[in-house]
């Protein structure tokens, strides 16, 4: 679970100041975050109806992000949104898991992943197999991180490992890939992660798999999914990356208070 707080913003182009945190710690930005706060916004009427493409700019710790609502009759039904640039650090790291040399690539998307096969880990992406994807996947964490240093070329503030990606073959005919994207405590997204598909998709695309255009539909454990597409190529520092629109949907499920005793 992730959670959103709103500042006010000082800038007219701005709508929204917006932190992201979880368990895990603060996060850059959260790509699902984007989208279910946006659904969420909109639907309580935070945010007026502006038509069927109604747009929310957010202010996040890695830039500015708008996002995109496409409104009928007054639900959301789906929310997407550019995503900064994202690009490949390192190519094939090899890593120590259990005795194996395992090839790891490390990239950004907002967040930093480290990426791995999950046949190179011997391990299936299954929901009924999160616990050995959790250990698996804070293991290549902490060998990741052993082996190279992970700093973004144009923010030193933006460094250190958010999260792995174990990447495999997806279950539906209409999906790309399907990952289990394991956080910092071996948490694990029940979502895509938007943030891991745009890093995922850099790979592909430095790697020559993936063109400008070309769409990427990711899937979780649980069988969820979320669509990519790049939309133009850019340099970041000495790296080719790409900006990539992401889209995908949310749902509001509840709404809850919160009370702060002043004796504590």
């Amino acid at each position: 679970m992730t959670g959103a707080v709103l500042l006010p913003s000082h800038d007219p182009k701005i709508d929204y100041g917006v932190i992201f945190m979880s368990s895990a710690g603060y996060s850059p930005i959260s790509g699902h975050g984007l989208i279910a706060l946006s659904t969420a916004l909109i639907e309580t009427g935070a945010v007026p109806i502006d038509g069927p493409d109604t747009r929310i700019t957010f202010d996040t710790f890695v830039g500015p992000v708008q996002a995109r609502a496409s409104v009928d009759q007054g639900r959301v039904r789906g929310v997407r949104f550019r995503n900064v640039p994202a690009f490949r650090l390192v190519h094939d790291l090899p890593i120590e898991i259990d005795g194996q040399t395992v090839p790891v690539d490390i990239a950004y998307g907002g967040n930093w992943y480290a990426i791995v096969k999950a046949d190179d880990l011997g391990v299936s992406l299954e929901a009924s197999q999160s616990a050995e994807l959790a250990q698996r996947g804070m293991a290549v964490m902490r060998a990741a991180e052993r082996a190279t240093d992970v700093v973004h070329p144009q923010d030193p503030d933006l460094s250190g490992l958010y999260g792995v990606i174990i990447l495999g073959e997806p279950k539906s005919e209409d999906s790309t890939s399907r990952n289990a994207t394991v956080y910092l405590g071996g948490l694990i997204d029940r979502s895509p992660c938007a943030t891991g598909m745009a890093a995922t998709m850099a790979c592909l695309a430095a790697d020559e798999r993936l063109a400008v255009g070309a769409s990427f539909i990711s899937e979780s454990i649980v069988d969820t999914t979320m669509s990519g597409r790049i939309v133009v190529g850019t340099a970041v520092g000495e790296h080719q990356g790409i900006v990539v629109e992401i889209s995908g949907r949310g749902a509001l499920t509840g709404m809850h208070q919160f009370f702060v005793d002043p004796a504590e």
